[in-house]
């Protein structure tokens, strides 16, 4: 039983967040029922996204409400907060958030806790590129995710219905920077639903089409192994897909993606995904962090030296029990983020019932990838696959992994229709700018007008 009325500050609701939160919710029933333990979720937005499934959010095959998890569904248990810790004085017990409400004002609010759980997780790492901040576009969430799916859609539009070579060339020239499990992803996912829509453009054919994936280092996917980083770089580029390894983007300015081997290809597509770093507001907190910007835990999650602080995912440094060599931290990723967050709740539960906590130890069990319908990668337990069983492999882990099974049977379901139905190839790009034919009926002028709005649409 705990002693005394507990506050418990979970700051982010993405994998770690939702699932401390979820567990704790699971574990203290009675506290809670009895008000001896409050836990408060503050997160920007009111859903988990369940990063995965986005590539295939992004090509239509799963619906984008799908791919989240309402938040205020699953911890029923839970204050949820939609709004941002902008810094923590841990020192004192203090957050201070902007929410919705503050916002309008301009103000900010304070919140004490007895507990804190970091949790914010990775934003996107940039660089100082020209023109990347003006025509970059990334793959994180899932407003991103459909964006760019109405993006390249809307290109392949302009491609149909243009008569200039230079216009048409850089609607149909696509270039992914970054070759991690979000590039490769993205861009097998999204060539292979071009390819498929396609067929219902009288003048726009596959091969007219450039995909171009763009990796500083001299392998992709390195997470499923050397081998199968190999195959993937053949796969892809027996797909007529440039795999330009060991090449670097030094400039978009003007919508021309110029490369460190000096080729240069106009676009009006270039995804960004070359890797993330660790979320702003750990640096606005008084809690120690390593040379890499991540909070230093413990194997117990709690944040070294510091009592009543824990962290998890990508925003904790976590030492691995498991490997051979000592120093070595968990890898920031989907497999041990919920993991640590099932037992970053018991032990949280553990120490305010006065028990001794438990150590997280997992040894990666190997990871999955899917290039498209019916093709993938996977090295799980040393087994190597490819192909369609890949795939299926990585379709059956992470449907399994999915949050709720309301989500789960969701997810299934428009798998299965799929396989009844063809694709949807429909572009929605209106929706980001819902009031477009209002303000235009009003008499104003249309956001989409270049001259005062010169980047458009994309």
């Amino acid at each position: 039983m705990v002693k005394e009325r507990a506050r418990i500050l979970v700051v982010g609701g993405g994998y770690v967040g939702m699932y401390t939160a979820l567990r704790l919710q699971q574990r203290m029933k009675q506290e809670l029922r009895r008000g001896e333990v409050e836990i408060t979720v503050v997160t920007p937005d009111p859903y988990m996204t369940y990063q995965p499934f986005l590539p295939e959010a992004a090509a239509g095959a799963i619906s984008p409400r799908h791919v989240v998890v309402p938040l205020r569904r699953v911890l029923d248990q839970c204050h949820i907060v939609v709004g941002e810790a902008t810094s923590i004085d841990h020192a004192h017990r203090t957050a201070t958030l902007t929410t919705l409400a503050t916002e309008e004002t301009g103000g900010t609010e304070k919140l004490t806790y007895d507990e804190l759980v970091l949790a914010p997780g990775s934003v996107a790492r940039t660089l100082p590129i020209p023109g990347l901040i003006d025509y970059g576009i990334g793959f994180k969430t899932i407003e991103e995710a459909i964006g760019l799916r109405n993006h390249v859609l809307e290109q392949m539009d302009i491609a149909s219905s243009t008569r200039d070579p230079e216009i048409r060339d850089a609607a149909l020239t696509f270039v992914f920077v970054g070759g991690g499990y979000a590039g490769t992803e993205a861009l097998g996912e999204l060539e292979d639903m071009a390819r498929y829509a396609t067929r219902y453009y009288h003048n726009v054919k596959p091969e007219d089409m450039k995909w171009i994936l763009v990796e500083a280092s001299d392998r992709i996917l390195p997470e499923v192994g050397e081998e199968m980083g190999r195959y993937t770089v053949a796969e892809l580029r027996r797909r007529n897909i440039q795999v330009l390894l060991g090449t670097r983007l030094e400039s978009c300015a003007d919508r021309v993606a110029v490369l460190s081997d000096g080729q240069r290809f106009p676009t009006r597509t270039l995804v960004w995904t070359a890797g993330v770093k660790p979320h702003p507001i750990l640096a606005a907190t008084d809690l120690p962090r390593n040379d890499r910007g991540r909070l230093r835990c413990t194997a117990q999650l709690t944040v070294d030296g510091v009592d009543h602080a824990w962290a998890a995912g990508d925003a904790a440094a976590v030492p691995d029990v498991t490997a051979a060599e000592p120093g070595k931290e968990t890898p920031p990723n989907a497999q041990h983020a919920v993991r640590q967050a099932k037992l970053l709740g018991d032990n949280i539960a553990h120490r305010l019932r006065g028990e001794p906590l438990e150590t997280y130890a997992h040894r990666y069990a190997g990871s999955v990838a899917s290039l498209g319908l019916h093709k993938g990668v996977a090295q799980v337990y040393g087994r190597k696959l490819k192909g369609w069983p890949a795939w299926f492999m990585h379709r059956t882990y992470h449907v399994s992994r999915m949050p709720t099974f309301n989500r789960k049977a969701r997810v299934l379901a428009e798998w299965t229709l799929a396989g009844l139905f063809k694709r949807e190839i429909v572009s929605l790009g209106s929706l980001e700018h819902p009031r477009a034919e209002f303000e235009l009926a009003a008499g104003g002028k249309h956001p989409l007008d270049p001259n005062i709005n010169p980047k458009g649409s994309s």
